[in-house]
C-alpha cells in the first residue's frame, strides 16, 4: 500500500500534535470563573467580604502605588526559621511567610549550595503567603498588614527534635489577643497555621479568618522557552475537583465560590504552595489582581461569634514544598493532582508508579528509564511482532507493487483493484503495521506527562555530559543518536513507490532530530532506547521471514 508509510509518518506526527494540544488544553486556554450561586452567610456586623474588601498589602495605609512590591512593607527585621527541609523567613507584618527556600533542591545542578527558593517578598517571582483576621471594626482585629512580635528572631529544628513551633503575638488595647503558631515537623513540607484570637473585649467579638496567596508572573531563566508549563492559582472542590485559575484568568475576572472540603493553591513547575481548610466547613475561595501584575488566590472562612472571655482557633494546613505525589496524596483530597499529567492520567499514573519502583531498585532515574523502556516494548511485544511482520512483507513485495504502479500509470481504480488483490493473495493486511503504533501513542504521550511532571526527574542525573534528565542534552548528542537510529529504523522498513512520500520519509530523521533536541533528555533517552530495541526486534522479524520465504521456495 503506498499511504502505509505516509501513515506511519501522521502516526509519529501526531504525538506532537497530541502533546501540543493536551499543553493548550491545560495552560492555553482560559477558564471561566465561577460565581457562588449562594454567598457565605453574613453575622451582625461583619458583612460578608468581596475580593476587594481583603486588605491588599501597602507601602501606606489604604493605597496600593502601581508596581509596589512587598521590600517596603516587609523591611522589618524577619524571624529566621529552619527545619530539616526548609529555611523560612517570616516577616513580623502579617506574620506573613514572606521567603522559603528549599534545602533538599538545588537551583542548578552546578550549585548545590544554592537553594531554590520557591517563596520571595519582591519581584522578579514574588511569591508570599499570607493570612489574617476580619472583624466589624478595620482595628479590632490584625490583617497582614499589622504588625506581630516574637519572642525569639530564629528557631531551628534540634536534632532529636520531631517538631519545632513558632509563635508570634499580636495585641490592642481593646482587649483582643491573637496568636498565629506555625508548627513545623521534622522531614515534613507541611506546615500547621493557627490563628488563636482572644477575646476580653467585654463583649463578644465576630471575626472572620482569612489566608491567601500572592505572587508575580514566573520567570525562570533555566526552564527551557521550547516547553512550557503552567504557573498560576488551583483550587478543588468535591463537586468540580481540580480548576485551574491561570494569572491571565485572575486579571479578567474574580473567582467567589464557596466549597467545602477543598483547597486553593499558587503552584508553578514542580513546586507548589497551598492552603488546606478544616473538613466540613464551608469557605469562599476569592481571586483578585493588584496593581503591579500581582495576582492573588485565596479564602475566608465563615463569622464565629467569640464569647467575651473566651478563645477561638482558626487553624489551616499550609504546604509549601515540591509536587511529590505520595506526599501530596496523604493530604488532601485531590491534592496529587496538582502533579497534572494532562488528559492522560490514568496511563501515566501506573507509569510513574512503575518507574518509581524500579528507580528504589536501580537506583538512577535515567536507568530506571531504560528498563521502563524495556518492560514496555516487552508488553507491547506481540502487538509490535505483528506491526514488523507486516512490514517485511510489505517489503518483500515491494518490487512487485512498483511493477503494478508501472503497469497501470495513472489508472488509480485499476492499480487499487490489483494491489488489493496482491494483498489478497499473500495474506497481508496493508493497515497491520500502522494500527499497532498508533496504540502505543497514549504511552508515550503519558510517559512524556510523567517525565515533565515529576519532581524527581528535576536534575536527575545519568551518565557523563546527562546531568539533567528534566532538561535538553546540552551538547544535543542524544537527539543525535535517536536521528541516527530512527533512519536505520526507516532503512528496514520498505520504501514508498511514490518519490514524493520517500522524500517525506526521509527528511523524518531529520525533523524529529531537531524536535527532540529540545525536549527533556530523559524523553529523549526514552525514545532512542525504544528504537533500538526496535531495530533489533525488525531486524530478527525480517530476518526470520525472509528464512522462511527461503525454505518455501526451495
Amino acid at each position: 500500500m503506498d499511504n502505509q508509510r505516509l501513515f506511519l509518518f501522521l502516526a509519529l506526527a501526531a504525538v506532537l500534535f497530541l502533546i501540543y494540544e493536551s499543553w493548550m488544553q491545560d495552560y492555553g486556554r482560559p477558564a471561566q470563573l465561577p460565581v457562588a450561586q449562594e454567598q457565605a452567610q453574613g453575622a451582625p456586623g461583619v458583612p460578608v467580604p468581596s475580593a476587594n474588601e481583603i486588605p491588599t498589602v501597602s507601602t501606606t495605609p489604604g493605597a496600593v502605588p502601581d508596581g509596589a512590591t512587598l521590600s517596603a512593607a516587609l523591611d522589618e527585621t524577619p524571624i529566621r526559621v529552619e527545619t530539616d527541609v526548609l529555611r523560612l523567613e517570616i516577616s513580623p507584618r502579617g506574620a506573613t511567610i514572606a521567603s522559603a527556600w528549599l534545602l533538599d533542591y538545588a537551583v542548578v545542578p552546578e550549585r548545590p549550595d544554592d537553594k531554590f527558593q520557591l517563596l520571595k517578598p519582591v519581584p522578579p517571582n514574588m511569591f508570599v503567603v499570607q493570612s489574617g483576621l476580619l472583624g466589624e471594626k478595620p482595628d479590632l482585629l490584625p490583617t497582614h498588614e499589622a504588625i506581630f512580635t516574637s519572642a525569639q528572631s530564629q528557631y531551628a529544628l534540634q536534632p532529636g527534635t520531631d517538631r519545632l513551633e513558632v509563635t508570634l503575638e499580636w495585641t490592642n488595647d481593646a482587649g483582643v489577643r491573637v496568636k498565629k503558631i506555625y508548627t513545623f515537623t521534622r522531614g515534613s513540607y507541611l506546615i500547621e497555621s493557627r490563628q488563636v484570637v482572644e477575646n476580653q473585649t467585654g463583649a463578644p467579638l465576630i471575626a472572620r479568618a482569612y489566608n491567601q496567596l500572592q505572587r508575580t508572573e514566573l520567570y525562570d531563566p533555566n526552564e527551557t522557552r521550547f516547553i512550557s508549563t503552567f504557573t498560576g492559582g488551583v483550587y478543588y472542590s468535591p463537586e468540580e475537583k481540580y480548576k485551574k485559575v491561570s494569572l491571565e484568568d485572575i486579571a479578567k475576572g474574580k473567582l467567589d465560590l464557596t466549597v467545602t472540603d477543598g483547597w486553593i493553591a499558587m503552584m508553578q513547575h514542580y513546586f507548589l504552595a497551598a492552603w488546606v481548610p478544616p473538613r466540613a466547613v464551608a469557605e469562599t475561595f476569592y481571586t483578585n489582581a493588584l496593581n503591579g501584575s500581582r495576582y492573588i488566590i485565596g479564602k475566608y472562612s465563615p463569622p464565629v461569634s467569640i464569647a467575651s472571655g473566651a478563645t477561638h482557633a482558626f487553624e489551616n494546613q499550609l504546604f509549601v514544598g515540591p509536587k511529590l505525589l505520595s506526599t501530596l496524596e496523604d493530604i488532601a483530597p485531590g491534592l496529587e493532582l496538582a502533579v497534572d499529567y494532562g488528559w492522560l492520567t490514568v496511563i501515566a499514573k501506573p507509569i510513574y508508579w512503575m518507574l518509581s519502583w524500579i528507580h528504589a531498585v536501580v537506583g538512577n532515574w535515567g536507568w530506571a528509564i531504560i528498563v521502563l523502556t524495556i518492560l514496555i516494548k516487552l508488553a507491547f511485544y506481540k502487538l509490535s511482532e505483528t506491526s514488523y511482520r507486516s512490514m517485511a512483507h510489505m517489503r518483500q513485495i515491494t518490487p512487485r507493487l512498483q511493477a503494478l504502479k508501472d503497469r497501470y500509470g495513472d489508472d488509480k481504480q485499476r492499480l487499487n483493484q490489483a494491489m488489493m488483490e496482491l494483498y489478497k493473495t499473500e495474506k497481508i493486511n496493508p493497515l497491520g503495521g500502522c494500527l499497532p503504533i498508533l496504540v502505543q501513542i497514549p504511552v508515550f504521550i503519558a510517559l512524556y506527562w510523567v517525565l515533565l511532571e515529576s519532581v524527581e526527574m528535576r536534575q536527575a542525573p545519568f551518565v557523563l555530559w546527562l546531568n539533567n534528565l528534566s532538561a535538553p542534552d546540552p551538547y544535543f548528542i542524544l537527539p543525535l543518536i535517536m536521528g541516527v537510529s530512527m533512519f536505520v529504523q526507516q532503512k528496514l522498513n520498505p520504501a514508498p513507490p511514490d518519490p514524493l512520500q520517500a522524500k517525506i520519509m526521509m527528511s523524518l530523521p531529520f525533523v524529529f532530530t531537531v524536535f527532540f533536541a529540545f525536549f527533556p533528555s530523559g524523553l529523549v533517552l526514552y525514545w532512542t532506547v525504544n528504537n533500538l530495541l526496535s531495530i533489533a526486534q525488525q531486524w530478527k522479524i525480517t530476518r526470520d521471514l525472509e528464512l522462511e520465504t527461503a525454505k518455501r521456495r526451495r
